[in-house]
């Protein structure tokens, strides 16, 4: 778990229920308990803050920016980010159950473990992104940029592929079984395990 970034200001048990923060920018806060359900966000900034034991369940984000930002215990129950930052974020025991991501960059993001089994992701740049141990059994990974993205012993059996990056993925290392690819990169992934790829000598 990537250090927690240095906050300057604590809010404790703020209720956002349904609010919109759009427009908002926030600097080293520490939001502690804060309820963020079915909100809407439109442009809002948050820059080294942490958020803890924090709810953003069917909360609703476009442009927003998340960066350097540490989530610990926070649940984000079909949330939905659309071309949000998250930049240098790193999340810890949080819950991504039917969260949809959007386009947006993440990259360089630590989520170790992360269980994203029932999450969509498509369009995001997560280069690298920690996605050690990560489970994604059956998930929807589509034209994401994972390159250079950490994906030892991560679970990707039955998960949707197609249209990402794999460069990075060693198969020897990581759980495939099942996953949907495109023709692409079952050449990389082939490729990776040693092997060439020709096309039939004529008879």
């Amino acid at each position: 778990m990537a250090d927690r970034p240095v906050t300057e200001t604590d809010v404790r048990g703020a209720d956002w229920y349904g609010d919109d923060i759009s427009g908002q920018e926030h600097t080293r806060v520490a939001f502690i308990g804060l309820d963020l359900s079915e909100s809407t966000d439109d442009g809002a900034v948050f820059t080294e803050c942490t958020f803890l034991d924090s709810k953003f369940n069917l909360s609703r984000h476009t442009d927003a920016a998340f960066l350097n930002c540490t989530f610990s215990s926070c649940s984000f129950f079909q949330s939905e980010f659309t071309a949000c930052k998250f930049v240098g974020s790193a999340f810890d025991r949080c819950s991504f159950d039917l969260v949809t991501v959007d386009g947006g960059d993440w990259s360089f993001v630590s989520m170790p473990e992360a269980d994203l089994t029932k999450a969509t992701f498509s369009g995001a740049r997560m280069r690298e992104a920690d996605l050690t141990r990560v489970r994604a059994s059956g998930a929807t990974l589509r034209h994401l940029d994972l390159s250079g993205a950490e994906l030892h012993e991560a679970d990707l059996g039955g998960a949707d592929l197609r249209g990402s990056d794999l460069s990075a993925v060693d198969p020897r290392g990581v759980g495939l079984t099942g996953a949907q690819i495109d023709v692409t990169q079952a050449v990389v992934l082939v490729t990776s395990l040693g092997l060439n790829v020709r096309p039939d000598a004529p008879e």
